[in-house]
């Protein structure tokens, strides 16, 4: 366990206690400032205060960190697309097949056991899924950010909590969708029986979901379709399509497994706030062969790969 001290300077004064270690740590989240301070672990002129607290100037601060907790996982040799990497995130395209994290079932083989082969920094934030700020459901591909460090995972989560991360997939659905384009707004919950499952639900447990859709192309027993989530609930793409009538090709879950030979979902664009540079940065996955093997003639506006603000 790690001990720090500080006193408080002149411009400090009159801040809370837990806005100063927010501050000063910015590896650490706001709740786990404030599990340190309940816990007795920072101390204000030797006294043990409140989260709330007020700094004076002179104040004398002690704090004990934590030690990393680590995650008990082994690396493995997994081959990874990475399209790019710094000291603070890591950009890669995830294969349709691939689990993010270890979980029930999937103890190895998944992405992050091949993040601990490629890299030996990773965030810790979530010790048992290290550098996962967000994920793709096991059969969907497509782009993904990785962070390599804490202030870049809490920054990044920051982003996607504001719903600031704009994000484009590119869908494969079944039948002609009536509209060109739309807004699918219905709210989402754990399905009360099957709790690998979600559930439109209109109940005051259900939490908001917003997803905008757009034809790209209709080849008659199907359309593809540009989908833009404005939040991100679990299989929140899954779940509206088929409330409209129109789920992905190969969904076995919310669909029909045998429509296609794979998920027809794409995560195609992501774009964010670089954490350290304060710069926008969009990443693209060009659709994967499968998808265009199946729909000849569509056209997508992919851009660059990478496009950055100087």
């Amino acid at each position: 366990m790690e001990e720090k001290r500080s006193i408080v300077e002149p411009l400090a004064a009159g801040k809370r206690l837990d806005v100063f270690l927010r501050e000063t740590e910015p590896g650490l989240s706001r709740t786990q400032i404030k599990e340190l301070i309940l816990a007795g672990a920072v101390s204000v002129n030797g006294a043990k205060p409140k989260p709330h607290h007020r700094l004076k100037d002179g104040d004398s601060l002690s704090w004990r960190l934590p030690a990393p907790v680590p995650s008990g996982l082994s690396p493995e040799n997994i081959s990874l697309k990475i399209f790019f990497e710094d000291d603070d995130i890591l950009i890669l395209d995830k294969p349709s097949g691939m689990v993010v994290h270890p979980g029930a079932g999937h103890e190895t083989g998944t992405l992050v056991h091949a993040l601990l082969f490629h890299t030996d920094r990773l965030s810790s934030v979530s010790p048992h899924r290290p550098g996962i700020v967000h994920r793709l459901d096991k059969d969907t591909s497509g782009v993904m950010v990785v962070a390599k460090d804490n202030p870049a995972h809490l920054h990044l989560a920051k982003q996607f909590r504001k719903h600031d991360i704009e994000r484009r997939y590119i869908a494969f659905v079944e039948g002609e969708v009536d509209f060109d384009e739309g807004v699918i707004d219905v709210p989402l919950k754990r399905h009360v029986l099957d709790r690998k499952k979600i559930s439109v639900s209109f109940t005051d447990e259900a939490k908001q979901a917003f997803t905008h859709y757009r034809v790209l192309k209709r080849y008659g027993s199907f359309c593809a379709l540009e989908l833009r989530p404005q939040t991100g609930r679990t299989h929140q793409l899954r779940v509206h399509l088929a409330y409209l009538g129109h789920p992905i090709l190969g969904d076995a879950t919310y669909g029909k497994q045998k429509s296609f030979i794979r998920l027809a979902l794409h995560a195609l664009e992501l774009g964010f706030i670089h954490p350290r540079t304060g710069k926008m940065m969009r990443f693209i996955s060009p659709l994967p062969k499968e998808m265009t093997d199946a729909a000849k003639g569509l056209k997508i506006d992919v851009g660059k790969k990478l496009a950055m603000n100087n």
